[in-house]
């Protein structure tokens, strides 16, 4: 009768095991970051920096600084992706694009531009509120970057940019940007923004973020970018956002993919 109990008791025991096994937690929603640090080319020691940083940033280098060629070499050398940091009005300077200009005058100053940066991918623009406002103009350098194989980013320094939409009509690669890192120069400021970033990457999926070479910038990416991995952050260069978007617009951006 013994006997007879504690096999009973040792088949409830496995079959309790086998009939409940432990529960996998559902896999957490991939979440992605691209970093772009633009106005490079100015100082080589902290552009380096920007070099040195643990992971795929990507170099926005101006075409009207002492070291910019110097600078797209060594990134591109890092295995960085470069782009052309292109000066748009309120820009001023030799390569700047302003709305008077003709369309022959915006081709000669965008070719010295790249001739002045190499190994660029692709642009974004630099201040540029006024110029990306401009249907005609953005319309015509969307189909140049196009004949070129560059891709766009939109900077998005004005609620009225043209740019992501018209790039978006021809199905040129491009993304735009979602949250500035330093508007506010001080570290708790841009902390506080890369969280911004990461909130909004795990909501809707993915964040392009802008910042510049700054040294409160820098000291803060330094510091948290290596941590982004146990977060759950996944942190890719500009061409894998791009393609991981396919041109579509996010939320902040437009509706249902298209850019408004």
């Amino acid at each position: 009768m013994g006997l007879r109990f504690i096999l009973g008791l040792v088949c409830c025991l496995a079959g309790a095991v086998f009939a409940a096994p432990a529960t996998q937690p559902p896999a957490p929603h991939k979440a992605y970051l691209s970093l772009i640090i633009d106005d490079l080319g100015q100082n080589l020691p902290r552009d380096r920096r920007v070099l040195a940083l643990p992971g795929p940033v990507t170099a926005a280098i101006m075409p009207d600084t002492p070291h910019a060629a110097e600078l797209a070499r060594e990134a591109h050398r890092a295995g960085k992706v470069v782009m052309l940091h292109m000066p748009m009005d309120p820009a001023t300077g030799p390569f700047a694009w302003h709305p008077e200009l003709p369309l022959e005058e915006l081709e000669k100053r965008l070719d010295a531009a790249f001739a002045a940066v190499p190994f660029t991918s692709g642009i974004n623009n630099h201040m540029g509120s006024r110029m990306t406002s401009q249907p005609r103009a953005m319309a015509w350098l969307m189909a140049n970057l196009q004949q070129r194989h560059k891709f766009f980013v939109d900077s998005r320094t004005s609620a009225q940019t043209v740019a992501a939409a018209e790039a978006q009509k021809i199905g040129l690669a491009s993304v735009s940007r979602d949250v500035f890192l330093d508007d506010e120069r001080t570290e708790a400021a841009i902390a506080h923004q890369l969280q911004v970033a990461i909130e909004l990457a795990r909501q809707q999926g993915s964040a392009v973020m802008i910042g510049h070479p700054y040294p409160q910038t820098l000291a803060v990416l330094e510091r948290e970018l290596p941590r982004l991995k146990a977060q759950g952050i996944e942190w890719i260069d500009i061409k894998s956002m791009i393609s991981l978007r396919s041109n579509r617009a996010m939320a902040g951006h437009g509706k249902d993919g298209v850019y408004r």
